[in-house]
C-alpha cells in the first residue's frame, strides 16, 4: 500500500499538492481498479506504487502543465480504465468531463467508479472517437481534448481534434519515441497551429511528453474519416 506521505511525495515532487481527501478518492480508484481488474482486463499495472507513479501521476502532470480555467470542458478519448480523465476529476472537480470508450464494460467500470467517487462532474460515453467527434452534441465542444492511447500522433489528432472548440487545446500524452512534428500535417489539415512539445521526466517512469496543438479554425466536416481510412491512410 502507498501512505499518504509517500503519495504526498511523490506529487509535491512535481509541484502538486495533495490533500488527505484527494488521497482517500484515489486510494478508493486504485481499490474498485484492482478488484474489477482480476476479472476484467483493464491495466498490466497493477502494483499500488506502480499505479501511482505510471497513471495517477503521469495522468496528474497534465494538470500541472497545462492550465485549464474553472469549469473547462474535456474528453479524454478512448479513455480505458480512466486514465488521465478519472484523475483529473478526482483532482479537479470543477472540471466536466467525458471518458470516451469503445468497449462497453469499461464504460460500465468508469460509470459505476465516478458513482462512487461522487464525481458529479464525470460523463461516460460508448462511442467510437471517429462516430462521436461528427456528432453535434461533442463536436467542438469541448476546452480540452486529450488521450493516451496507443496511436500514431497523424491518427490520434485526426480522432480528437474535431471535439476541440477553436481557441480550445488538444493534448496527446506521450514519451519520447513521437515528436510534434509527425503532426504537424495532421494539424494543419484538423484546423490547427503548428504542434509543440512539453518535455519531463518521472522517476521509476522515463521520458514523457505532452504533444500540444492549439485550434483555430473549425476542422473541415469531412473529417474524422472512416477508422479503416484514419489508420491505413494517416494524414502526413
Amino acid at each position: 500500500m502507498v501512505t499518504f506521505e509517500q503519495a504526498k511525495t511523490y506529487m509535491t515532487s512535481h509541484g502538486m499538492i495533495l490533500t488527505q481527501s484527494l488521497y482517500r478518492q484515489l486510494q478508493c480508484y486504485l481499490e474498485k481498479l484492482t478488484q474489477t481488474n482480476q476479472y476484467m482486463n483493464l491495466t498490466a499495472i497493477t502494483e499500488p506504487s506502480e499505479v501511482w507513479m505510471k497513471h495517477f501521476l503521469d495522468s496528474a502532470m497534465l494538470l500541472q502543465k497545462v492550465p485549464l480555467a474553472l469549469g473547462a470542458s474535456v474528453v479524454d478519448v478512448g479513455t480505458g480504465a480512466g486514465f488521465p480523465g478519472m484523475v483529473l476529476a478526482i483532482l479537479r472537480p470543477d472540471l466536466q468531463i467525458l471518458l470516451l470508450d469503445t468497449l462497453q464494460k469499461r464504460v460500465q467500470f468508469l460509470e459505476e467508479t465516478a458513482a462512487l467517487l461522487g464525481l458529479n462532474g464525470v460523463r461516460c460515453l460508448h462511442a467510437r472517437a471517429e462516430e462521436a467527434g461528427k456528432n453535434a452534441a461533442y463536436r467542438e465542444q469541448f476546452d480540452l481534448a486529450t488521450a493516451r492511447a496507443v496511436a500514431s500522433m497523424p491518427v490520434l489528432t485526426e480522432y480528437c481534434m474535431p471535439f476541440v472548440k477553436p481557441g480550445g487545446l488538444f493534448a496527446a500524452m506521450k514519451g519520447p519515441a513521437e515528436s510534434a512534428e509527425d503532426a504537424r500535417a495532421a494539424a494543419e489539415v484538423m484546423g490547427g497551429d503548428i504542434p509543440t512539445e512539453i518535455c519531463y521526466t518521472l522517476e521509476g517512469v522515463g521520458e514523457r511528453k505532452l504533444i500540444c496543438i492549439r485550434k483555430h479554425t473549425a476542422t473541415p466536416e469531412k473529417y474524422p474519416r472512416r477508422s479503416d481510412k484514419i489508420r491505413k491512410e494517416p494524414i502526413h
